[in-house]
């Protein structure tokens, strides 16, 4: 199985989200679903099959976030170092047609979030940048057509 990269940040958040599915969620979807037992024929009690498919979805996500967990690969940007962009590097660019800059940090898919600024590490525009220096200059291919971008700060925090 091929590790997942994750930042500290986003291993800490799925693993707090495992928590609450296993301590919360679990416990009271199973409530419901006694509760709902308690109603007469199973056959036709819509509360216990909307219980028994919420329940299914609960597991799926355990699944799902036990299988992550175990096959991550902590990264702690505060403890890179050099002067390439790389997995969880905070990177600021500049578009070269609009002078549009924008910061983002390079995490893994499950972190992904580009409201928050954080980009999944094979985006086009985190592959673009990877390995590139401050002064560098990028294109990226989007459905727009060919965009560029230039390296303006690399960080690791």
């Amino acid at each position: 199985m091929q590790k997942i990269p994750m930042t500290v940040r986003g291993y800490a958040a799925m693993q707090a989200e495992l928590k609450k599915l296993k301590t919360v969620d679990r416990p009271q979807i199973i409530n419901a679903i006694a509760e709902a037992r308690e109603h007469g024929d199973l056959k036709e009690n819509a509360e216990y099959h909307a219980a028994k498919d919420k329940q299914g979805e609960i597991e799926a996500k355990i699944a799902h976030y036990e299988s992550k967990l175990t096959l991550a690969q902590v990264i702690d940007p505060a403890k890179l170092t050099g002067t390439t962009v790389q997995f969880g590097s905070t990177v600021t660019i500049v578009n070269e047609d609009t002078d549009e800059e924008s910061t983002y940090q390079i995490v893994g898919e499950e972190e992904a979030d580009i409201a928050e600024g954080r980009i999944y590490n094979r985006s086009p525009l985190a592959r673009g940048m990877i390995g590139k220096e401050v002064g560098d200059v990028f294109e990226v291919n989007t459905p727009g057509g060919t965009r560029s971008y230039e390296i303006l700060a690399i960080e690791y925090k």
